[in-house]
Protein backbone atom coordinates (compact mmCIF):
# COMPACT_ATOMS: atom_id res chain seq x y z
CA UNK A 1 0.00 0.00 0.00
CA UNK A 2 1.61 3.18 -0.96
CA UNK A 3 2.48 5.58 1.86
CA UNK A 4 0.03 8.53 1.83
CA UNK A 5 0.08 11.34 4.18
CA UNK A 6 -2.67 12.46 6.35
CA UNK A 7 -2.51 15.58 4.83
CA UNK A 8 -2.71 14.54 1.91
CA UNK A 9 -6.04 12.17 2.00
CA UNK A 10 -7.82 15.29 3.66
CA UNK A 11 -6.82 17.00 0.56
CA UNK A 12 -8.34 14.77 -1.50
CA UNK A 13 -11.55 14.32 0.38
CA UNK A 14 -11.49 18.25 0.36
CA UNK A 15 -11.73 18.03 -3.33
CA UNK A 16 -13.98 15.40 -4.07
CA UNK A 17 -16.26 17.25 -1.50
CA UNK A 18 -15.77 20.42 -3.28
CA UNK A 19 -17.08 18.27 -6.50
CA UNK A 20 -19.97 16.99 -5.30
CA UNK A 21 -21.19 19.42 -3.40
CA UNK A 22 -20.65 22.37 -5.68
CA UNK A 23 -19.30 21.05 -8.89
CA UNK A 24 -15.94 22.89 -8.52
CA UNK A 25 -13.54 20.55 -9.63
CA UNK A 26 -9.81 21.23 -8.88
CA UNK A 27 -9.01 17.24 -9.15
CA UNK A 28 -6.26 17.88 -11.47
CA UNK A 29 -4.95 21.30 -10.65
CA UNK A 30 -1.05 20.08 -10.02
CA UNK A 31 -0.89 18.31 -6.87
CA UNK A 32 1.72 20.48 -4.73
CA UNK A 33 0.33 23.75 -5.70
CA UNK A 34 -3.66 22.78 -4.88
CA UNK A 35 -2.37 21.76 -1.46
CA UNK A 36 -0.10 24.67 -0.68
CA UNK A 37 -3.49 27.17 -1.23
CA UNK A 38 -5.69 24.43 0.87
CA UNK A 39 -2.90 24.94 3.47
CA UNK A 40 -3.08 28.78 3.15
CA UNK A 41 -6.68 28.78 3.37
CA UNK A 42 -6.97 26.65 6.51
CA UNK A 43 -4.55 29.04 8.03
CA UNK A 44 -6.24 32.37 7.10
CA UNK A 45 -9.69 30.52 8.08
CA UNK A 46 -8.53 29.02 11.37
CA UNK A 47 -10.04 26.07 10.89
CA UNK A 48 -6.65 23.94 12.27
CA UNK A 49 -7.45 20.93 10.05
CA UNK A 50 -8.25 20.62 6.65
CA UNK A 51 -11.27 18.31 7.60
CA UNK A 52 -12.69 21.19 9.32
CA UNK A 53 -12.35 23.11 6.21
CA UNK A 54 -14.11 20.55 4.34
CA UNK A 55 -16.84 20.54 7.18
CA UNK A 56 -17.37 24.28 6.56
CA UNK A 57 -17.80 23.88 3.09
CA UNK A 58 -20.19 21.00 3.52
CA UNK A 59 -22.46 22.98 5.70
CA UNK A 60 -21.94 26.36 6.15
CA UNK A 61 -24.00 28.50 3.23
CA UNK A 62 -22.02 31.28 1.34
CA UNK A 63 -18.72 29.61 2.22
CA UNK A 64 -17.93 28.09 -1.17
CA UNK A 65 -16.76 32.01 -2.41
CA UNK A 66 -14.33 32.16 0.32
CA UNK A 67 -12.79 28.85 -0.81
CA UNK A 68 -13.19 29.73 -4.20
CA UNK A 69 -11.16 33.23 -3.68
CA UNK A 70 -8.69 31.39 -1.65
CA UNK A 71 -8.16 28.36 -4.65
CA UNK A 72 -7.49 30.94 -6.92
CA UNK A 73 -4.96 32.81 -8.06
CA UNK A 74 -5.68 36.07 -8.81
CA UNK A 75 -2.30 37.95 -8.87
CA UNK A 76 -1.21 40.27 -11.84
CA UNK A 77 0.07 43.49 -12.94
CA UNK A 78 -0.55 46.01 -15.73
CA UNK A 79 1.87 45.35 -18.87
CA UNK A 80 3.21 42.40 -16.95
CA UNK A 81 6.05 40.88 -18.58
CA UNK A 82 6.26 44.05 -21.05
CA UNK A 83 8.67 42.40 -23.46
CA UNK A 84 5.42 40.35 -24.04
CA UNK A 85 3.17 43.18 -24.48
CA UNK A 86 5.64 45.09 -26.75
CA UNK A 87 5.85 42.00 -28.80
CA UNK A 88 2.03 41.66 -29.39
CA UNK A 89 1.84 45.17 -30.13
CA UNK A 90 4.56 44.84 -33.15
CA UNK A 91 4.27 41.69 -34.11
CA UNK A 92 0.76 40.45 -33.89
CA UNK A 93 -1.43 43.38 -33.70
CA UNK A 94 -0.11 44.62 -37.26
CA UNK A 95 -1.81 40.91 -38.56
CA UNK A 96 -4.80 41.65 -36.39
CA UNK A 97 -5.25 44.92 -38.36
CA UNK A 98 -6.75 43.00 -41.42
CA UNK A 99 -9.49 41.95 -40.03
CA UNK A 100 -12.67 44.09 -39.85
CA UNK A 101 -13.50 42.64 -36.30
CA UNK A 102 -11.49 41.51 -34.16
CA UNK A 103 -11.95 38.79 -30.93
CA UNK A 104 -9.52 38.45 -28.14
CA UNK A 105 -10.29 36.12 -25.57
CA UNK A 106 -8.13 36.84 -22.06
CA UNK A 107 -8.86 33.25 -19.72
CA UNK A 108 -8.27 33.63 -16.53
CA UNK A 109 -7.99 37.50 -16.50
CA UNK A 110 -7.69 37.47 -12.62
CA UNK A 111 -8.16 41.15 -11.64
CA UNK A 112 -8.09 42.87 -14.86
CA UNK A 113 -4.62 44.20 -14.94
CA UNK A 114 -4.02 42.24 -18.37
CA UNK A 115 -7.53 43.42 -19.87
CA UNK A 116 -6.84 47.03 -19.61
CA UNK A 117 -3.60 46.28 -20.43
CA UNK A 118 -4.88 45.47 -23.67
CA UNK A 119 -7.37 47.87 -24.26
CA UNK A 120 -4.64 50.78 -23.88
CA UNK A 121 -2.59 49.07 -26.67
CA UNK A 122 -5.23 48.05 -29.18
CA UNK A 123 -6.81 52.15 -28.56
CA UNK A 124 -3.17 53.60 -29.48
CA UNK A 125 -2.90 50.94 -32.53
CA UNK A 126 -6.08 52.10 -33.45
CA UNK A 127 -7.38 48.90 -32.94
CA UNK A 128 -9.89 48.94 -30.46
CA UNK A 129 -12.95 49.95 -31.61
CA UNK A 130 -13.32 47.45 -34.18
CA UNK A 131 -11.82 44.77 -31.00
CA UNK A 132 -14.38 42.81 -28.37
CA UNK A 133 -12.33 41.18 -25.44
CA UNK A 134 -14.29 38.41 -23.79
CA UNK A 135 -12.03 38.36 -20.41
CA UNK A 136 -13.34 35.29 -18.35
CA UNK A 137 -12.33 33.47 -15.16
CA UNK A 138 -14.38 31.43 -12.50
CA UNK A 139 -13.94 33.58 -9.69
CA UNK A 140 -16.92 35.60 -9.68
CA UNK A 141 -14.94 37.84 -6.75
CA UNK A 142 -12.00 38.68 -9.02
CA UNK A 143 -14.54 39.40 -11.65
CA UNK A 144 -16.34 42.24 -10.07
CA UNK A 145 -13.01 43.44 -9.33
CA UNK A 146 -11.67 43.38 -12.56
CA UNK A 147 -14.90 45.52 -14.06
CA UNK A 148 -14.77 48.18 -11.19
CA UNK A 149 -11.17 48.77 -12.42
CA UNK A 150 -9.96 50.55 -9.21
CA UNK A 151 -6.48 49.33 -7.79
CA UNK A 152 -4.08 50.76 -5.32
CA UNK A 153 -2.07 53.92 -6.27
CA UNK A 154 1.10 52.52 -5.11
CA UNK A 155 1.14 50.01 -8.04
CA UNK A 156 1.18 52.97 -10.67
CA UNK A 157 5.02 53.86 -10.59
CA UNK A 158 5.78 49.73 -11.48
CA UNK A 159 2.77 49.95 -14.09
CA UNK A 160 3.68 53.07 -15.47
CA UNK A 161 7.26 51.55 -16.45
CA UNK A 162 5.96 48.36 -17.32
CA UNK A 163 3.88 50.65 -20.00
CA UNK A 164 6.76 52.35 -21.05
CA UNK A 165 8.57 49.26 -21.38
CA UNK A 166 5.69 48.02 -23.87
CA UNK A 167 5.98 50.53 -26.18
CA UNK A 168 3.23 53.24 -24.97
CA UNK A 169 3.49 55.98 -26.62
CA UNK A 170 1.78 58.22 -23.84
CA UNK A 171 1.53 58.06 -20.42
CA UNK A 172 -0.33 55.72 -18.07
CA UNK A 173 -1.60 58.72 -16.33
CA UNK A 174 -3.76 59.59 -19.39
CA UNK A 175 -5.70 56.26 -18.66
CA UNK A 176 -6.66 56.75 -14.83
CA UNK A 177 -7.97 59.19 -11.89
CA UNK A 178 -5.85 59.10 -8.51
CA UNK A 179 -8.26 59.67 -5.38
CA UNK A 180 -7.88 58.44 -1.43
CA UNK A 181 -4.71 56.17 -2.32
CA UNK A 182 -6.39 54.03 -5.09
CA UNK A 183 -6.96 54.60 -9.16
CA UNK A 184 -9.24 54.37 -11.18
CA UNK A 185 -8.83 53.33 -14.43
CA UNK A 186 -10.73 55.39 -17.37
CA UNK A 187 -13.93 53.17 -17.57
CA UNK A 188 -13.83 53.84 -21.68
CA UNK A 189 -11.74 51.31 -21.50
CA UNK A 190 -14.35 48.77 -20.53
CA UNK A 191 -16.24 49.66 -23.71
CA UNK A 192 -15.58 47.01 -25.56
CA UNK A 193 -15.10 44.14 -23.03
CA UNK A 194 -17.52 41.85 -21.90
CA UNK A 195 -16.62 39.94 -17.76
CA UNK A 196 -18.13 36.62 -17.66
CA UNK A 197 -17.80 33.51 -15.78
CA UNK A 198 -15.77 30.66 -17.22
CA UNK A 199 -14.20 27.49 -15.91
CA UNK A 200 -11.24 26.14 -18.09
CA UNK A 201 -11.65 22.81 -16.25
CA UNK A 202 -15.14 21.69 -17.36
CA UNK A 203 -16.61 24.68 -19.58
CA UNK A 204 -16.31 24.27 -23.36
CA UNK A 205 -15.19 26.74 -26.46
CA UNK A 206 -16.32 30.19 -24.76
CA UNK A 207 -15.89 32.26 -28.06
CA UNK A 208 -14.31 32.60 -31.98
CA UNK A 209 -10.85 34.28 -31.29
CA UNK A 210 -8.14 35.51 -33.18
CA UNK A 211 -6.25 35.90 -30.36
CA UNK A 212 -6.15 33.84 -26.91
CA UNK A 213 -4.34 35.07 -23.28
CA UNK A 214 -3.87 32.95 -20.87
CA UNK A 215 -0.75 33.55 -18.97
CA UNK A 216 0.55 31.91 -15.68
CA UNK A 217 -2.61 29.91 -15.35
CA UNK A 218 -1.44 26.71 -16.91
CA UNK A 219 1.69 26.27 -14.65
CA UNK A 220 -0.93 25.28 -11.89
CA UNK A 221 -2.70 22.12 -13.82
CA UNK A 222 -1.59 18.74 -14.07
CA UNK A 223 -0.35 17.58 -17.56
CA UNK A 224 -3.36 16.29 -18.68
CA UNK A 225 -5.60 19.61 -17.73
CA UNK A 226 -2.62 21.33 -19.51
CA UNK A 227 -3.60 19.39 -22.68
CA UNK A 228 -7.00 19.80 -22.10
CA UNK A 229 -6.81 23.26 -21.58
CA UNK A 230 -4.48 24.07 -24.95
CA UNK A 231 -6.97 21.83 -26.88
CA UNK A 232 -9.88 24.14 -26.10
CA UNK A 233 -8.12 27.27 -26.86
CA UNK A 234 -6.90 25.49 -30.34
CA UNK A 235 -10.60 24.95 -31.03
CA UNK A 236 -11.25 28.47 -29.99
CA UNK A 237 -8.97 30.20 -32.54
CA UNK A 238 -9.91 31.17 -35.99
CA UNK A 239 -7.42 29.74 -38.89
CA UNK A 240 -4.00 31.71 -38.13
CA UNK A 241 -4.67 32.78 -34.44
CA UNK A 242 -2.80 33.59 -32.38
CA UNK A 243 -2.45 31.94 -28.82
CA UNK A 244 -0.52 34.16 -25.80
CA UNK A 245 0.56 31.84 -22.54
CA UNK A 246 2.78 32.68 -19.47
CA UNK A 247 6.24 33.16 -19.84
CA UNK A 248 7.15 30.39 -17.48
CA UNK A 249 4.80 28.13 -19.66
CA UNK A 250 5.52 26.18 -22.98
CA UNK A 251 3.98 24.16 -25.90
CA UNK A 252 6.86 22.32 -26.13
CA UNK A 253 6.24 18.74 -24.58
CA UNK A 254 2.26 18.76 -25.43
CA UNK A 255 0.35 17.20 -28.05
CA UNK A 256 -1.41 20.27 -29.11
CA UNK A 257 2.28 21.90 -29.59
CA UNK A 258 1.96 20.62 -33.18
CA UNK A 259 -1.38 22.10 -34.19
CA UNK A 260 0.92 25.60 -33.47
CA UNK A 261 3.65 27.75 -34.75
CA UNK A 262 5.75 29.88 -32.97
CA UNK A 263 5.96 33.60 -33.30
CA UNK A 264 8.36 33.88 -30.43
CA UNK A 265 8.81 31.03 -28.61
CA UNK A 266 10.83 32.76 -25.81
CA UNK A 267 7.64 34.92 -24.98
CA UNK A 268 5.49 32.22 -25.25
CA UNK A 269 3.82 33.64 -28.40
CA UNK A 270 2.04 30.85 -30.80
CA UNK A 271 -0.10 31.10 -34.29
CA UNK A 272 -2.17 28.45 -35.28
CA UNK A 273 -0.85 26.53 -38.45
CA UNK A 274 -3.00 24.03 -40.85
CA UNK A 275 -4.47 20.75 -39.32
CA UNK A 276 -2.08 18.35 -39.46
CA UNK A 277 -2.70 15.21 -41.69
CA UNK A 278 -5.47 13.06 -39.69
CA UNK A 279 -6.58 15.88 -37.49
CA UNK A 280 -10.09 16.86 -37.36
Amino acid sequence: MPDVGLEDIEVELFVRALQLRHGYDFSQYSPASLKRRVLQLVQAQQTGTISELTARLLHEAGFLQTVLEGLSVPVSEMFRDPEVFRALREQVFPLLASYPQINIWQAGCAHGQEVYSLAILLEEAGLYERTQIYATDFNESALRHAQEGIYPAKEAQLWSRNYLAAGGSHTLADYYSARYELIKLDQRLRRNVIFANHNLVTDEVFCEAHLVLCRNVLIYFSDPLQDRTLALFRDSLVRGGFLCLGTRESLDFAPSAADFVPVDAGLRIYRLGPRTPGGE
